[in-house]
């Protein structure tokens, strides 16, 4: 076994690295010295060329450089004679002596107290030092190199008995009991920098020079002896960082001791002292310390001198190596904002301590080494750290080699290393050394009891338990009975170290003291190597005894373990444990718990081959066992369906696989099958190996994409096995070529992939061959992509021979691998001769091959045609001038009849340097392309006159679908050609023009069909429409047109057949031009969309726009924003529809209203006038006001925005109380800036005021008061925070009063919450009339009355009598008599979270209650006080007339039915019992069945959220088939089995009348889908069906989606959070168009993709009443999202799309805002968390503010 420093590697080169820089700096003085010197130790050739240095340091290390190389005899010579003759530095000596070979470093004491004594040579120049030097100065030094030699010694003795090899100084029979660090062989660990390395060096990089740096990913993952990390690479005299970190159990605390280790045996010589500290001890320190007794009191004390000592260590801190283990395990705050100003005597926390010293404040030149997990590193850290590495633990090769070291002395050591690499998933498990250990122990035990045969574990959790039983074994014996014995045995100390462990992980802790733990759990734990015990010291008194778990992954496992069977715990306890852990932890986030590996551990403990061993431990049945590890399941299924990071994936494909639960896996991968993309962080095999049988367990192909993911050739191994991966993905500057080549091996295991991708690399042509050679055998793939590598000179023919054997193979990409000049050529040539190639393109750095793929089977004598261009760049610019375009043409004749005609053919000649001239030519071939669909003349130079000959020859090409003629350097004469042509070929779709920056010709046409006559000619096929055109499209962009211009386009635009939309962008179009475009619009008959987008308007100009509406009456809205962008939106017919105007935004002040009225006059007003965020202000509010008074109209204008004042809205309420034709006026002035007017010119006798968040002062309060008093129209007044206080609410309450008929009063204010319910009553009472409905809501502030006025008002001494009460004496006496008065027509009674003390629950129960018009009681969030519930459902017998009863939230359990029962029974005209969120069991449904029986008048039940089964679920299902009346059920968030919710379904099939169904979270499953849907087509009446998260899977999915089409009356369905499947989807997309009712529907998180969108879609389509769409957290893409667009126009009242949380990029949100500008209905449009550019998202929504990218 090798250690890990080489004495080769590290005696000499570590010990003349160490003393270097001192050496240089002395010897940089005396330069022809060394010259000098060096020629009796050098030869005079290897001298040669020194005179050429001038700088005496760099002659120094040359000459340095050149002894070194000598050898180390040389060397040896050299160091012996300069100790003699130069007066060294002690400290220099000393190091000198070392690298001479003169001892190690426990041999240097006898080298400072005795030099003579070693070496003739070395004694002379003791002498002549003797003689030099100052004696004053030595005995000083020498007075202070005693003690610390001394001391010295004395840290060798005890790092030798803290890490020194324990195997070999215990007995056999006590090796187990040893820490897992200690008690196994050390083999060297894999160590790689990481990305990050030589942070502080990049952090300290000048912005500009980021761009010149190589990316990170070129310096990251390379392999790195432990030697390399202490090799300098800072100035002498600056303190080194250097930070370790590792996963779990990857060696890091074993590769700390190991290193303390090897400098105690003398291989570090460049440190003389070490010191070892691990933060879970330091978190026993309460107190603040000085630097000093960091050092000696919790490490080491000297015998002696200890200030001379620690003098020593201050004066020669480059000689000194900390090493700080666990930072991870430290449980305050490490993030110091900054490090202590204090010095080497200051007292300090241990943050600062540990700060100091890396920043080197204390001990500056000193090196300290830090490990850590992987967590995020602190801030102040980040800028301190020299060198970042990763400890990856083992390869295969240590595997093997650390296997062998453990079975060294057993007989079937062969095999077990030969199981371990025949079983993949355990030799990924090894890669990690703690693992590796667990697995060696039970390989071991298994092998020593069955030679034959051997069954391990499969998981980590399994590992663990099975190690715990062979330590329980070994120590006990086979006598002392089986496993299950031994358990039973152990079971009290097993359970009380799963206390322990918990405990400890919950408060942080990690070190126990011996009054933690109970002595037989203390003596169990130490006796079978469980905890490991240590001297812990936290000051410099006696040190105490301390343990801990020999791992923290042992701590997390038995931490698991007493969750899962501790009877304190409980499910819900056990799902808020379960979380999982992500790779990244927030800048801001706390510190969160140690626990790793916990949540693998609990998952693990789900599984069913741990359930025996938990019920032994738990002394509990199987159900019991069970339901607890359900839990654990249902959690990680939920997890699933929740947006993860990468990383987050990884964790919970490792508790997946955790549980080998199949069905499970094959859910959660149903659940992740969409994508798995993983960015820049670590992969392991161990990660592969759960990622796979996640993957292999699910039904659906996937696929897997590493973006900048570090991953080793072992992962690619574990990838072979992956046989669900369709589409596999690689980018990374770290794919080379041994990266192609170990794929290529790993390619033939994955029978379902398709498309591979290896892009951004550096595979040269040699990885290339080997890819392609393994490609060639996977006759399955149709996809290579290989961009952006480094292949500059391919094999082509070879490669080309290979891709044509792969019979499905449609495309090869090779772009941006700057391919030679001769590679493209010789690729052209053998493209052209290769039978399945059908185009080769090449432009720029574009080179993309395409094949024609399993078509290419079919026999033709008309094969596709192959097309090649070459465009200029620097290989290309030599080539001489072109003569012809080049290209090929299919140019055999066409056969008889049954001959198969030429398939679409696509034409790219761009960048080609074509000109006008060159047309004849090119339409001579074309003739011969009959067939070309798409045509691409892009980047040439036609002009004007190429344009027009190309069009002339345009009608021949009948075939054509796409035509591109960019950047051809057309004038505007062009534009006008374009658009004559346009008018005059019909089957031009679409027309897109711009003379920008970059000039664009596009035309789309229709597609066409053709059709065979009997001819023999190629005329034969004749091109016929598809279809009738529906629509066509002109757009003109970034193209200067005066009015002259304008006017001659429109003439050419009128003649157009089947116009129906114009776009206009950037044109600079001037008022006139607008005026002369807006005049042609009635001649536009079929124009639907006319847009002007980013066109700066005048004021003049946004009047010119809305008096459209009087020139043409088929406008149906004209909408103006931000001055810059309008939309007319026009009808079919005339005037058949409402007209409404928008002008948002366009600076509209009191100086344009009177012409803006004028305007909207002559039409007679519109249904809707929006003029929000304009600058209307108070004057310009009351001058359209004054308008509004003069015509009578109906219309809603909204005027939000505008900066109106309280005293515009004082003059806003005065208008609406004296005009009559104002119905509802709502303001309101915080944020929202809400100011909206509706008006009739019809009698209509509502009148209702909004008024919120005003912020009204007392003055503006009593204005009110007074403008309300006028205002006895009245019916509904709602104020919300406008500051009005209980005494203004008075105030309010005595102004609110009408001539006749009932009156609404809202009053929402934060006294509300906090004023009794006696209080609210007595406000109550003080309005006007006769009060019908009083709701108290303390949880939204609200305070709300019903009132009726009588014909005639009260009598004045009925008046008298009441102002009378105001006088506190009668105030209260007759406070019960005059609620009785007020209350007497009291009809509804709504209070919720209100406390109810006695007198107030007595005065409810006896006064209130019994009330013989109260008709609705509702109570709910609330508590009695002292009485109780009981009292108020004895109260609840009085309440005769009751017809809706609302207890939910009310706590009720079953015990309190009985009560409530006797009150129903006295309720006879019940219709509606709500008894949500309470905790009803089955019995309590039970009894409550029994009493809904005998209602033949109920027509709503709610039960939602209680505690119903299976059993009380079928009592109330009897009682169903009896409730002919029954509207709505909500059953939602009960606990039945899918038994129970068929027994419902059955009796839902007798409720004729049943208009809602809820039935959500209830995990019902397919079953009772299935028999729902059997029972649907009884429910003709149903409107509302809710039955999201209910378990449902395709098959119940397609069930219930085919049988809702008898439900025609539906208006609402949820069916989200279900597994639906695509086949659910595209039968219920089938059924949408049965849905003449249906306003909204939800299909969250069903897991819809883009191929089901098409046929939602078309559904969608077809719904005339769609006003709702929630497709969120779904996999929808760029197509599914365009799709969806193109729906969007055909659905007219559509309000809402809700597509958060999908794949949408830039292309589907690019489409969706072009199709939302012609839907003017459509409020708002979610696209929140889609991978959507964010300077997209930015213009877009500029562009129309409905798109909402943002959460809120």
């Amino acid at each position: 076994m090798q250690p890990p420093f080489q004495n080769d590697d590290l005696d000499l080169e570590a010990a003349i690295a160490s003393a270097r820089p001192q050496l240089v700096e002395f010897l940089s003085h005396r330069p022809e010295w060394l010259l000098t010197t060096s020629q009796h130790f050098l030869p005079g050739m290897a001298l040669n060329g020194l005179d050429g240095i001038t700088d005496h340091r760099e002659k120094v290390s040359v000459l340095l450089d050149l002894l070194e190389k000598a050898g180390p005899a040389t060397w040896q010579q050299f160091a012996q004679y300069l100790c003699m003759e130069s007066d060294l530095p002690l400290d220099l000596e000393i190091l000198l002596i070392s690298s001479a070979g003169e001892g190690n470093l426990s041999q240097k004491q006898e080298a400072c107290r005795d030099v003579s004594a070693r070496s003739p040579v070395l004694k002379g120049f003791a002498c002549r030092r003797h003689c030099c030097s100052s004696v004053s100065d030595k005995d000083v030094k020498q007075q202070r190199l005693d003690p610390a030699e001394e001391y010295r010694h004395l840290l060798i003795d005890s790092i030798r008995q803290r890490c020194g090899s324990r195997r070999a100084a215990g007995a056999a029979a006590q090796e187990q009991m040893q820490p897992l660090a200690f008690n196994q062989p050390f083999v060297n660990l894999v160590i790689r920098w990481s990305k990050a390395s030589r942070l502080k060096e990049r952090t300290d990089k000048r912005r500009e020079d980021v761009a010149d740096a190589p990316e990170l990913e070129e310096c990251a993952d390379t392999a790195v002896k432990v030697s390399d990390l202490f090799r300098s690479v800072v100035p002498l005299g600056m303190t080194k960082v250097i930070f370790l970190f590792g996963k779990p159990g990857a060696g890091k605390t074993m590769l700390t001791h190991r290193i303390c280790q090897k400098w105690a045996e003398g291989v570090l010589p460049q440190f003389l002292f070490t010191f070892l500290f691990e933060f879970r001890q330091l978190n026993l320190l309460k107190r603040k310390l000085t630097l000093k007794e960091l050092l000696f009191d919790l490490f080491l004390q000297p015998e002696d001198s200890p200030d001379t000592v620690f003098q020593y260590l201050l004066e020669n801190a480059w000689h000194i190596l900390i090493i700080f283990d666990g930072l991870d395990e430290f449980a305050a705050n490490m993030d110091v904002s900054s490090s202590s100003k204090g010095g080497p005597t200051s007292h300090m926390s241990i943050s600062e301590l540990f700060a100091d010293l890396c920043h080197g404040k204390l001990l500056p030149g000193c090196t300290v080494l830090v490990t850590s997990r992987p967590k995020r590193v602190p801030d102040f850290l980040l800028n301190t750290v020299d060198l970042l590495a990763e400890i990856l633990g083992f390869d295969h090769k240590k595997v093997e080699e650390y296997v062998s070291h453990y079975f060294h002395q057993n007989s079937f050591k062969e095999q077990a290393i030969a199981y371990l690499k025949n079983n993949t998933k355990l030799l990924s498990m090894c890669l990690i050394p703690a693992l590796c250990y667990v697995v060696c122990i039970c390989l071991e035990y298994l092998l020593l009891k069955h030679q034959m045969s051997v069954e391990l574990p499969q998981t980590m959790t399994q590992f663990y338990i099975k190690m715990l039983l062979i330590f329980i074994n070994k120590q006990q014996g086979e006598c002392a009975g089986g496993e299950e014995t031994q358990l039973n045995c152990n079971k009290e100390a097993i359970l009380g170290l799963c206390d322990l462990a918990l405990k400890g992980l919950e408060d942080k802790k990690l070190v126990f003291y011996v009054g933690d733990i109970p002595e037989h759990v203390k003596e169990f734990a130490s006796l079978h190597g469980l905890l490991t015990v240590f001297e812990v010291k936290t000051s410099g008194t006696r040190p105490e005894a301390g343990y801990a778990f020999v791992h923290l992954s042992l701590q997390e496992f038995f931490a698991a373990l007493c969750l899962m069977v501790s009877k304190r715990v409980d499910k819900n306890y056990l799902k808020k444990k379960f979380s999982l852990k992500s790779k990244w932890t927030l800048k801001n986030e706390a510190k969160t718990e140690f626990m790793e590996s916990f949540h693998i551990f609990l998952a693990g403990l789900s599984s069913k081959e741990c359930r025996t061993f938990l019920m032994l431990l738990a002394e509990q049945d199987e159900a019991w066992v069970q339901d607890k590890q359900d839990a654990i399941l249902q959690s990680l299924k939920k997890l699933a369906a929740t947006h993860l990071t990468g990383p987050k994936v990884i964790e919970l494909c490792h508790c997946t696989f955790e549980t080998q639960d199949l069905k499970v896996a094959q859910h959660i991968g149903s659940l992740l099958n969409f994508k798995y993309t993983f960015k820049n962080f670590r992969l392991t095999p161990l990660d592969m190996s759960a990622l796979v049988f996640v993957i292999n367990s699910g039904q659906d192909l996937t696929h897997l994409d590493f973006a900048g993911c570090l991953m080793d050739i072992d992962c690619l191994e574990v990838l072979a096995s992956c046989k669900n991966v369709e589409h596999l993905s690689f980018r990374s500057r770290r794919c080379g070529d041994d990266f192609a080549a170990a794929l290529s091996k790993s390619l033939g295991g994955m029978g379902s992939l398709k498309k591979l991708e290896l892009t951004g690399g550096s595979i040269t042509a040699e990885g290339m061959t080997n890819l392609v050679q393994a490609s060639s055998q996977c006759l399955q793939l149709e996809e290579i992509n290989l961009q952006d590598n480094q292949i500059r000179d391919p094999e082509v023919k070879s490669v080309m021979d290979l891709f044509s054997r792969m019979e499905k193979l449609k495309k090869i990409d090779l772009s941006n691998n700057d391919l030679s000049l001769n590679a493209v050529l010789i690729l052209a040539k053998e493209v052209i001769t290769c039978q399945n190639a059908t185009e080769l393109r090449v432009r720029k750095d574009t080179v993309i091959i395409y094949f024609s793929g399993p078509s290419g089977k079919v026999t033709s004598l008309c094969r596709e045609t192959a097309v090649l261009r070459f465009t200029e760049d620097r290989e290309f610019a030599s080539l001489p001038p072109r003569e012809e375009p080049v290209f090929s043409t299919d140019d055999q004749q066409y056969g008889e009849e049954n001959q198969t005609p030429t398939a679409p053919q696509k034409l790219r000649l761009t960048d080609s340097r074509f000109q006008a001239s060159d047309l004849e030519k090119l339409c001579a071939v074309l003739k011969e392309c009959s067939s070309i669909s798409e045509l691409d003349l892009s980047n040439n130079y036609l002009g004007d006159e190429g344009l027009l000959q190309l069009f002339q020859f345009l009608p021949n090409l009948k075939m054509l679908s796409s035509l591109k003629l960019n950047d051809n350097q057309i004038s505007l004469s062009s534009v006008f050609f374009l658009a004559q042509f346009f008018s005059t070929l019909e089957h031009i779709k679409t027309m897109d023009l711009s003379l920008g920056h970059m000039q664009v010709v596009h035309l789309t046409f229709w597609e066409r069909i053709r059709v065979r006559s009997t001819s023999r000619w190629r005329s034969s096929f004749l091109a016929h429409p598809k279809h009738v055109a529906k629509g066509r499209c002109f757009r003109l962009r970034d193209c200067r047109v005066g009015p002259e211009d304008v006017t001659r386009l429109c003439q050419i635009l009128t003649q157009c057949p089947q116009l129906t939309e114009i776009e206009l962008s950037g044109n600079s179009l001037s008022d006139q031009s607008i005026e002369r475009l807006l005049s042609f619009l009635p001649y536009l008959c079929h124009l639907t969309l006319l847009s002007i987008r980013n066109n700066t308007f005048s004021p003049r100009c946004t009047v010119l726009l809305i008096n459209s509406i009087n020139l043409c009456e088929r406008i149906r809205m004209v909408e103006v924003r931000s001055s810059e962008n309008a939309f007319l939106h026009l009808g079919t017919s005339m005037r058949s529809q409402k007209t409404s105007c928008r002008l948002t935004g366009c600076a509209i002040s009191q100086g344009q209203i009177d012409e803006l009225c004028r305007v909207l006059e002559q039409r007679g007003w519109l249904a809707e006038v929006d003029l929000s965020r304009n600058q209307l202000g108070d004057e310009g509010l009351r001058c359209l006001l004054d308008h509004l008074h003069q015509v009578p109209i109906t219309c809603s204008l909204n005027l939000s925005h505008n900066r109106i004042s309280q005293d515009g809205v004082l003059h806003l309420i005065n208008a609406f109380a004296t005009c009559g034709n104002t119905t509802e006026v709502q303001v309101s002035l915080c944020s929202k800036a809400t100011l909206i007017i509706k008006l009739t010119s019809r009698d209509d006798p509502r009148k209702i005021l909004r008024l919120a968040e005003c912020n009204f002062q007392p003055e503006h309060l009593e204005k009110l008061c007074l403008l309300l008093e006028k205002c006895t129209g009245l019916t509904e007044y709602i104020s919300s925070n406008n500051n009005v206080t209980v005494q203004a609410a008075e105030r309010l309450l005595h102004s609110l009063r009408k001539n006749l008929g009932l009156l609404k009063i809202s009053i929402e204010e934060p006294w509300v919450c906090k004023e009794s319910v006696t209080n609210l009553l007595e406000l109550a009472v003080q309005a006007c009339g006769n009060i019908t409905e009083i709701t108290i809501h303390k949880d939204k502030t609200l305070f709300q009355l019903g009132v009726r006025f009588p014909h005639c008002l009260e009598k004045v001494e009925s008046v008298i009598s009441r102002l009378n009460l105001y006088k506190p004496g009668i105030k209260h006496a007759c406070f019960y008599q005059r609620v009785c008065e007020k209350c007497a027509q009291l009809q509804e009674l709504r209070w919720s979270h209100v406390e109810l003390h006695n007198d107030e629950a007595e005065m409810l129960v006896r006064t209130l209650l019994p009330l013989p018009e109260l008709k609705k009681f509702g109570l709910t969030s609330s508590s009695i006080m002292a009485t109780g519930i009981d009292y108020l459902i004895m109260g609840l017998q009085n309440c005769q007339a009751i017809e809706e009863l609302n207890l939910g939230h009310m706590k009720l359990s079953s015990a309190t039915i009985p009560k409530l029962v006797l009150g129903l029974h006295e309720m006879p005209s019940l219709k509606r019992l709500i008894l949500n969120h309470n905790s009803i069991s089955n019995d309590g449904c039970s009894r409550l069945a029994e009493a809904l029986r005998n209602m033949h008048y109920l027509e709503e039940i709610n039960l939602s959220h209680n505690k119903i089964g299976d059993s009380g679920l079928i009592n109330l299902a009897a009682v169903l088939l009896e409730m002919q009346n029954l509207k709505r059920i909500d059953l939602s968030g009960n606990s039945p089995s899918p038994a129970g919710g068929e027994k419902l379904m059955e009796a839902l099939a007798y409720c004729k009348c049943i208009e809602e169904l809820l039935l959500s979270r209830n995990g019902f499953g397919d079953r009772t889908a299935v028999k729902l849907a059997l029972c649907l087509p009884y429910t003709t009446n149903l409107k509302i069906l809710h039955l999201q998260n209910n378990n449902i899977g395709p098959a119940g999915g397609t069930e219930l989606a085919r049988a809702l089409v008898a439900c025609g009356l539906l208006e609402e369905i949820s069916l989200s959070e279900n597994d639906l499947g695509e086949g659910s989807i595209h039968a219920l997309s089938e059924g949408l168009p049965c849905f003449e009712h249906l306003r909204k529907i939800d299909l969250k998180l069903c897991g819809i993709t883009d191929d089901a969108s098409k046929s939602l879609s078309h559904g969608f389509r077809q719904c005339p009443s769609m006003e709702e769409i929630i497709l969120s957290w779904n996999a929808l893409g760029d197509g599914g999202a365009q799709e969806l667009a193109s729906a969007l126009p055909g659905m007219e009242k559509l309000k809402m799309l809700d597509l958060e949380k999908n794949r949408i990029g830039a292309c589907g949100a690019t489409k969706l805002a072009e199709e939302l500008a012609k839907c003017p209905e459509i409020q708002f449009i979610r696209l929140w968390d889609n991978p959507v550019p964010k300077g997209l998202t930015e213009n877009l929504t500029s562009q129309d503010p409905r798109l909402c990218f943002s959460f809120y």
